[in-house]
């Protein structure tokens, strides 16, 4: 009888002894950063893919430029077999008065004025800088950067991006991307929206802050090298904004008039 009283007592100590020497179960160290989606990354490589294809595909390809409030307008891009570029951008200057080209050779960056009914002077160029320099905001229309700088940034892994599928634009195809910068800078690397590319790097479509540009027409071959417009000049380059020293009716005295 008094070995039936010890053995609970012994069985209750032992499971207490038990209870007072095992550690408790150590708490999951914090998250270093917040997890990103598996979706995100993939977006991200197949951008980064498709760009990459882009700064070697070289064609000629004519792109519908819509804006809101305008006239859609047709861009023409040429990216030739040897490096150049050149972007006939219509209205892209003076207010969109005035029709401009965009080209980097081995011998610089120009800008050259188009002849159009209201300017039909003929064609010309001012050299802006060295192939690589950067346009000052009073001269970038930023069409041409699709195809150009922002290539480099969708291609580069430590850019602040934020990469995920999106729906393709209105009459435009291929795989879609939204992208969106993650640091803020008052001189973002490119616009956030949205870009689409074909499997061989032809870029379909891009919407940004400038607009939505569309492939319009099967991409044509490259030529070996761009040609400018026309002759390079000393002179000014055509701003974005419409001059505003050009005099108008309300500057005219009325007591003037053009007869004796």
């Amino acid at each position: 009888m008094y070995a039936h009283r010890v053995a609970p007592f012994v069985f209750a100590l032992s499971v207490l002894l038990v209870g007072c020497s095992a550690d408790p179960p150590a708490d999951p160290p914090p998250p270093t950063s917040a997890p990103r989606p598996v979706g995100m990354d993939a977006a991200r490589d197949e951008l980064a893919a498709h760009a990459a294809a882009a700064q070697d595909r070289h064609l000629v390809a004519r792109y519908t430029l819509r804006v809101d409030g305008e006239a859609d307008r047709l861009v023409l891009v040429t990216s030739a077999n040897d490096g150049s570029w050149r972007v006939d951008v219509p209205g892209g200057a003076l207010g969109g008065t005035a029709d401009i080209s965009l080209a980097a050779t081995t011998d610089g960056l120009f800008q050259c004025a188009l002849p159009t009914p209201t300017r039909p002077e003929p064609a010309s160029c001012v050299r802006l800088g060295e192939r690589d320099d950067t346009l000052p905001r009073r001269l970038d229309p930023r069409v041409q950067h699709p195809f150009t700088d922002w290539l480099d940034v969708l291609t580069d892994r430590r850019a602040p991006l934020s990469v995920s599928p999106a729906m393709a634009p209105a009459g435009a195809s291929g795989s879609c991307y939204s992208v969106e910068t993650t640091a803020a800078s008052i001189n973002p690397p490119l616009d956030v929206g949205i870009y689409c590319f074909d499997a061989d790097g032809t870029l379909t479509a891009v919407r940004a802050a400038f607009g939505t540009l569309t492939l319009a027409a099967t991409p044509e071959p490259a030529p070996a090298s761009v040609q400018l417009a026309g002759p390079v000049v000393e002179g000014e380059p055509l701003g974005l904004t419409a001059p505003t020293d050009v005099p108008t009716t309300a500057d005219v005295d009325p007591t003037v008039t053009g007869t004796p």
